[in-house]
């Protein structure tokens, strides 16, 4: 569905529609398999969560000598698990073969724009690494604030030797994005349970040569005379993806744009977009969470997805409700933060393990436990990599590859196993109810952040004033 606003300059703008969110349900096919206690940790000493690979600008991962570049939020691993967004710092790790990864460190060492760095982007470009990130809080407060924008870091290089991959400065950081009060709400107009406008993503689209930067936002839905006190509840509920362009392609150089899609009435996030090219197709992705859908609409944590003609839309929900993957019914926060990448004839969607062993129906009551089960409970590293197949507006999971699998531009793949794939009475449990529910107030993703004052903090759901699922 779509619609236009007359804010939007005649430009139709796709809706994530309530009918269409009804429609959500598990099915064999959107199932992720049971993961388990990760068997792969190569970085014990960190929490590792929302993960973004370095990319050239055609969206092709980027070959630095022979290496893969990825980078993540990270924190230690003797922090509680839910306190990890309050100090999270952007790491670099890298590989040769996709299999076995290696620390860079840090990325920065100091000069960084906000309280701290959630998730962005990453572009390799003449030589150059553009690291696009969200600047959490006001680095000029006295207290933990909540407030987001969109920075750059520009001006930095990796080189390669024999001992791997350093990546070194000076780099200058820039905010580059701010909210407009227009199309996308200010933290000022905000009325729901979080407050977005984070994790840029790099896309210059080969068809028409245009350069974008996507973002998570809100699109400002106030009180409207003649509203029930439903209908005006329902309308706190208002993700969407934003968009930028740069007319010149200049990597620093960017004008906001309407939303591509947003979900007024459906949901409040719509956390990391990102977008796959194939057969033609726009494919849009986003994960969110089962707490911010809006009452009356129930979906769980889960990787959505749109697909178009166009970049600019109409935009349909894959699968008819937009689900495209989610959590074993049994551990329904067993991961978080997909990202989808191509790979040969089928997609690839890497994520971070996130409570593996957890059957309740909120993240809330992980703050309830003991401080040693709440960390046993946490995976903080990579989860399995998924494997995705497309077909027009149609996906369905096709299996799975190791965690912190990430493999090479030529290397075959194994043929698909998708036996392991839940289905039957593994299907049977029932989807929680969202929107109202969770305790969540503001941070980003994968979080249990929001949970108020408890000993979990406001790591998992963002923060008091800006729930990052993602993170």
């Amino acid at each position: 569905m779509h619609e236009t606003p007359e804010s939007d300059g005649g430009r139709s703008r796709s809706r994530w529609t309530r009918e269409q969110a009804a429609s959500i349900e598990r099915r064999r096919g959107n199932i992720a398999p049971p993961a388990g206690a990760p068997e792969l940790d190569p970085f014990p000493d960190l929490h590792v969560w929302d993960t973004w690979l370095l990319r050239d600008r055609h969206g092709e991962i980027a070959d630095v000598n022979g290496y893969r570049l990825a980078f993540s939020l990270t924190a230690p691993a003797d922090l509680l698990p839910g306190k990890r967004h309050d100090v999270a710092e952007i790491r670099c790790f890298y590989s040769a073969d996709g299999k076995r990864w290696h620390d860079a460190g840090p990325v920065f060492d100091g000069g960084a724009l906000g309280q701290r760095q959630w998730a962005g982007s990453a572009l390799y470009d003449d030589g150059e690494v553009y690291l696009y990130y969200t600047a959490a809080g006001d680095e000029a407060a006295d207290e933990m604030t909540y407030t987001q924008r969109i920075a750059v870091a520009h001006g930095g290089t990796a080189s390669a030797d024999e001992d791997g991959i350093e990546l070194s400065g000076p780099w200058t950081h820039e905010t580059l994005l701010t909210p407009d009060g227009e199309w996308y709400e200010t933290e000022a107009q905000s009325r729901g349970m979080t407050y977005t406008f984070r994790d840029p993503w790099f896309f210059e689209d080969s068809a028409t040569g245009e350069t974008h930067l996507l973002f998570e936002a809100n699109a400002p839905a106030p009180e409207r005379p003649g509203d029930d006190e439903a209908t005006a509840h329902r309308r706190e509920f208002n993700g969407c993806v934003g968009v930028a362009v740069s007319e010149s392609g200049d990597p620093l150089s960017w004008e906001l744009r309407p939303p591509l899609l947003d979900a007024v009435e459906v949901n409040q996030e719509l956390e990391r977009p990102h977008v796959v090219v194939a057969d033609g197709r726009y494919y849009l992705f986003v994960c969110s969470h089962v707490h911010t859908f809006a009452p009356g609409v129930t979906g769980p944590d889960g990787l959505y997805g749109f697909v178009a003609d166009a970049l600019d839309g109409e935009y349909r929900p894959l699968n008819g409700s937009g689900l495209v993957a989610t959590n074993p019914p049994e551990a329904p926060f067993q991961a978080y933060s997909w990202m989808a990448f191509a790979h040969d004839e089928e997609v690839l969607v890497q994520s971070f393990l996130n409570y593996y062993d957890f059957a309740g129906d909120s993240l809330d009551a992980i703050a309830d436990l003991p401080e040693a089960e709440q960390r046993e409970r946490f995976g903080g590293t990579l989860a399995p990599t998924l494997r995705l197949a497309l077909d027009g507006d149609s996906t369905r999971l096709r299996g799975t590859l190791d965690a912190w699998r990430i493999p090479t531009p030529d290397e075959p793949l194994p043929p698909a196993d998708d036996s392991e794939l839940p289905g039957g009475d593994a299907l049977s449990g029932r989807l929680r109810e969202g929107g109202s529910g969770g305790g969540y107030a503001g941070g980003p993703s994968g979080a249990v952040d929001s949970e108020g004052d408890n000993s979990l903090g406001d790591a998992e759901t963002g923060d008091d004033g800006g729930s990052h699922g993602a993170i």
